[in-house]
C-alpha cells in the first residue's frame, strides 16, 4: 500500500514483458504504416495499362464442323465489339485444327483462334458472356497478354510413322495343321 502523500512509480508503457526497454519495442514492429518498407516492389511489368485498358488475349477453341464463313462471323463479331468499345484491335492469329487431349461434346478435334486485343475490363466481361452463349464455341479462355511471350501457336503434333504388324509366329503353326486335313 502506498501512503496517502506518496506518489506512485512510473509505469513502463507496455505491459508484457518488463524486461524490454521502452525503445525497443519501436525498433522490433515499428505500429506506424510509413514506417513500414514494402517486401518488394509491386510487379507491373508485362502489362500494358493505360487508364483502364488492359492488354488481353483470348484463345478460342470453335466446333471443327463449322464452316469457315460462320468462324469468321465470330471473329468479326468479337472485333466489332471490341472496337465499339473505343477498344484496340491488336490481331488475330489461326491456329488451326489441333486434336484435343479429351472430347468435347463427342468431337476430338477443335479449331484454334487467337485474338489480341486492347479493352476495358468491362468489356472483357462482356465479350466473354457473349463467347459463352454462341453457338460453335466449344470453350474460351481470357488473359492478360504479356509483351514478349509466346508470339505463335505451338507446334504441330508430328504425325504418327505408320508401323507395320508383324505377324505372330502361331499363325505359321495354325496353318500347317489345317494342311494335314
Amino acid at each position: 500500500m502506498l501512503a496517502p502523500g506518496a506518489q506512485k512509480a512510473e509505469q513502463a508503457p507496455h505491459r508484457g514483458d518488463a524486461t524490454l526497454a521502452a525503445a525497443s519495442c519501436h525498433a522490433i514492429a515499428p505500429s506506424l504504416p510509413e514506417r513500414r518498407q514494402p517486401a518488394r516492389p509491386i510487379q507491373t511489368r508485362g502489362r500494358e495499362v493505360s487508364g483502364n485498358v488492359v492488354a488481353y488475349e483470348i484463345l478460342l477453341m470453335l466446333d471443327p464442323d463449322l464452316p469457315e464463313e460462320r468462324q469468321d462471323e465470330i471473329i468479326k463479331r468479337a472485333r466489332e465489339l471490341v472496337e465499339g468499345a473505343n477498344g484496340t484491335w491488336v490481331g488475330h492469329n489461326v491456329w488451326g485444327r489441333r486434336r484435343l487431349a479429351y472430347e468435347i461434346d463427342h468431337k476430338g478435334e477443335g479449331t484454334y483462334h487467337l485474338l489480341n486485343f486492347d479493352v476495358e475490363p468491362e468489356t472483357l466481361a462482356e465479350l466473354s458472356r457473349i463467347l459463352r452463349i454462341t453457338d460453335g464455341v466449344m470453350r474460351h479462355l481470357a488473359v492478360r497478354r504479356v509483351e514478349g511471350g509466346a508470339p505463335g501457336p505451338p507446334p504441330p503434333e508430328p504425325e504418327p510413322a505408320p508401323q507395320s504388324v508383324p505377324e505372330p509366329a502361331y499363325a505359321e503353326a495354325n496353318t500347317s495343321s489345317q494342311d494335314e486335313e
